[in-house]
């Protein structure tokens, strides 16, 4: 085979390897084949939860977890809450209790990974929440049994709680401010990646292109033929220092006190 033809077969192969690796992260819609496994328990149905997790179970059918079910048929109707914490016959007969005879996903992931597989992909990237490192899990920003997968913060609005989800940790960067980074308005998903990135601080993007998605959009901004223009302010040396907030330009990215132009 010729260097050049070689070359590009390698090419090409290296393609494929890479669209497979994506595909085995696919959210495409799928059954559970395998529940959590409990030596010796047998399947029991959500009705005999009900009597000491009430509250759960009044909720759960409003949740989208209420939807998941077996796919395998010798299992056929053993749905619900069996799906994600395994047969519940031998909890029971313990008397309950946590963890007994029972898997908790707020203390092991690996049931909800099972089934989120985008999401366990994402958890391998460089920069990522450490949830399979076993410091955090899944529960501490969702809520499982309910029909807003987001904690609720009593606030009423989706994005405030989205918010409040990262601020139970991240409190410095979402307390309140005097001239507010509007892009905390959209959520601290405008500008970071929620499970993991590839990207420094879990950012969508590692550079000034980050900021440049809204801030060349806004009124008397200019963006091409060789110049940067941001209201009447010429930015196209000033990007090559680095990023916005890298380069001590607007170093206070989630808000300032003291300075609208973001300055500590």
């Amino acid at each position: 085979m010729k260097p050049r033809h070689w070359w590009i077969s390698g090419c090409l192969a290296l393609t494929a390897l890479f669209a497979l690796s994506l595909s085995s992260c696919s959210t495409i819609e799928r059954t559970i084949v395998e529940t959590p496994f409990i030596e010796g328990a047998n399947f029991v149905g959500n009705k005999a939860c009900y009597e000491c997790h009430t509250n759960y179970t009044r909720e759960f059918p409003s949740s989208a977890h209420a939807r998941v079910h077996v796919g395998d048929a010798a299992l056929k109707g053993q749905t619900g809450c069996e799906s994600c914490h395994g047969p519940g016959s031998r909890h029971i007969a313990a008397g309950g209790g946590k963890g007994r005879f029972i898997v908790n996903p707020g203390r092991d992931s690996t049931a909800c990974l099972t089934c989120h597989v985008q999401t366990h992909a994402e958890l391998r990237l460089p920069h990522h929440h450490p949830v399979l490192e076993n410091k955090m899990n899944c529960v501490q920003c969702h809520d499982p049994h309910g029909s807003d997968i987001m904690k609720a913060s009593g606030t009423g609005l989706a994005m405030a709680r989205l918010n409040d989800s990262c601020a139970e940790c991240h409190r410095e960067q979402a307390r309140p401010r005097v001239y507010e980074h509007a892009a905390m308005r959209e959520g601290c998903t405008a500008c970071h990646v929620p499970h993991g990135s590839m990207n420094s601080k879990m950012l969508t993007e590692r550079d000034v292109n980050l900021c440049i998605k809204c801030h060349a959009q806004t009124q008397g901004s200019v963006v091409g033929a060789g110049q940067i223009y941001f209201g009447i302010v010429d930015h196209t040396d000033k990007i090559t220092r680095g990023g916005c907030w890298s380069a001590g330009c607007h170093p206070a990215v989630h808000g300032s006190n003291i300075s609208p132009n973001l300055h500590y």
